[in-house]
């Protein structure tokens, strides 16, 4: 079973995380969930964004990596959204990622190095029509391109943080499809 670091995204470590997690434990996985919030929670993507702009992007990216420098190496990175800033620079730049799940975000590979790496399999999950994700497709498209063992899966609706049942945009087709696809992804590390 793998090792697995969840990063949450902006509204903080909500209970719909923590919910997606439990279910990659059930499934036998060791799920670690660093907060990169000190325990706020936000009540909206707006407060949550507003609070990440007062402290920096990079430092959520490096709360992350430091959170992470406590835990295995050989571990599949996870990021909800916010979340996938830390995650996929982890897979991108330490040594002994297993993999990469990056939910509803996909970051230019060109941010953290050169190249993806070709021993770190990814999967991109995320609505067709999500306003946010509309930023982040090319850079997910050019990923799954350029990286043999890439994948994108592309759920229909424009709901951005379909995966949280704690929030209202939550989609529990959406999320079991997506849970269901992780769960095999992790089994094959």
């Amino acid at each position: 079973m793998a090792e697995v670091v969840l990063f949450h995204h902006v509204q903080g470590l909500t209970p719909g995380v923590a919910a997606f997690a439990d279910e990659l434990r059930v499934a036998g996985h060791t799920v670690h969930t660093p907060d990169l919030f000190d325990g706020r929670i936000f009540g909206s993507s707006e407060e949550g964004l507003g609070y990440v702009e007062q402290i920096g992007f990079g430092e959520i990216t490096e709360r992350g990596v430091r959170a992470a420098e406590l835990l295995p190496r050989d571990a599949v990175y996870v990021g909800f959204s916010l979340g996938v800033l830390p995650a996929q620079k982890l897979a991108q730049t330490r040594a002994g990622a297993r993999g990469a799940l990056l939910v509803h975000a996909c970051i230019p590979v060109s941010e953290f190095g050169v190249a993806w790496p070709d021993s770190v399999p990814v999967q991109v999950h995320a609505k067709e029509a999500d306003p946010f994700f509309a930023e982040d497709i090319d850079a997910a498209r050019a990923l799954v391109s350029d990286c043999p063992d890439a994948e994108m899966f592309l759920y229909p609706g424009d709901q951005h943080l379909f995966a949280d049942n704690s929030l209202p945009s939550y989609d529990p087709d959406a999320a079991k499809l997506l849970t269901q696809r992780a769960i095999e992804f992790l089994g094959s590390r």
